[in-house]
């Protein structure tokens, strides 16, 4: 008799993180969407939103997840929750997991016939991984589109600065010309600084909430032209260039180590997949042995091996740039 048990429990798994996605849309639609070319800021004041209080929804939304890190289960992604702008709030994301985990508790009563306790289990841990899984998608690809755009920002803001705008003006246009998600985030810092908060401190904080080495170099060289002078156009077109050239950087080594990062999964994934596929074609394979008391703990020295084996793959084709 062939288990369909390992493939139930992935499209399981792929179905929650649809749900997921699908709940995050239904509730905030277009509103949170990171490909218009008009920014999430730009359009709530343009729906009628008053200046103080759309800074205020957003920074809110922006250290909401970070001042949360206190509960246990969450503590394990409000980082990637931070860094993706995830505009549930804590107790939401949480009610999430609750969510798909019962969800798919269902859904693996009726596909499986697993123990109650080993459904749960499962269940929860879809319930807690899916969403985490999917936070994390966001963050990487929000982070990824920030480190693209930032040399066209910096580019622009050593523009208006040459044709004699002061540099909050310049901030305040690109706030206006970027699309998000850099477009929202130069918008509040305009915002802040309109209401007379330090212009160097506001960038610095923004590179810590983002975790950014490039915004930390923007941070860095507005707040030495403050307190020391000279020619911030200068300095920035000098800045975009470095970070121009660090992505370009980046991403050669992305493509030279792409095919030892794919073989690295690949070896990483197969140990996996082998046993999933001798487990569908004849589920008793392994029933003579079971009984052996050296069962368990060859089983949890080959588990060892195999977390040993993905620390010593990423390690081989973690490069730092």
């Amino acid at each position: 008799m062939i288990s369909a048990e390992p493939i139930i429990y992935v499209i399981v798994f792929v179905a929650v993180l649809a749900l997921v996605q699908g709940v995050y849309l239904v509730i905030f639609g277009k509103s949170i969407s990171m490909d218009g070319k008009v920014n999430r800021r730009l359009d709530m004041l343009d729906k009628g939103g008053n200046r103080e209080q759309v800074l205020e929804q957003l920074r809110k939304e922006m250290t909401q997840h970070m001042k949360s890190q206190s509960i246990p289960i969450y503590s394990i992604l409000a980082d990637k929750a931070q860094k993706a702008n995830i505009v549930f709030t804590p107790t939401q994301l949480i009610l999430v997991m609750v969510l798909v985990s019962v969800c798919a508790f269902v859904m693996l009563t009726f596909a499986t016939e697993v123990g109650v306790l080993v459904r749960a289990v499962v269940a929860v841990a879809m319930g807690v991984g899916g969403v985490y899984t999917w936070v994390a998608g966001k963050a990487k690809k929000r982070m990824n589109m920030i480190q693209e755009q930032l040399p066209e920002a910096v580019e622009l803001m050593v523009r208006s600065l040459r044709v004699g705008h002061p540099f909050s003006s310049a901030v305040a246009i690109v706030a206006r010309e970027v699309p998000d998600p850099l477009g929202t985030e130069m918008g509040i810092i305009s915002d802040e600084a309109a209401y007379g908060r330090d212009m160097g401190e506001t960038l610095k904080t923004m590179a810590e909430r983002l975790d950014s080495q490039d915004m930390r170099f923007l941070a860095v060289a507005v707040t030495i032209q403050q307190t020391s002078g000279g020619n911030l156009a200068e300095i920035l077109d000098g800045l975009a260039k470095v970070i121009r050239a660090r992505f370009r950087l980046f991403r050669r080594v992305a493509a030279i180590t792409a095919e030892a990062k794919w073989s690295g999964n690949l070896l990483s994934a197969f140990p996996l997949v082998a046993l999933a596929g001798i487990n569908l074609v004849k589920p008793d394979y392994y029933d003579e042995v079971m009984e052996s008391p050296l069962f368990i703990p060859a089983a949890l020295g080959v588990a060892a091996f195999l977390v040993l084996n993905i620390i010593v793959m990423r390690a081989l084709v973690n490069i730092k740039v």
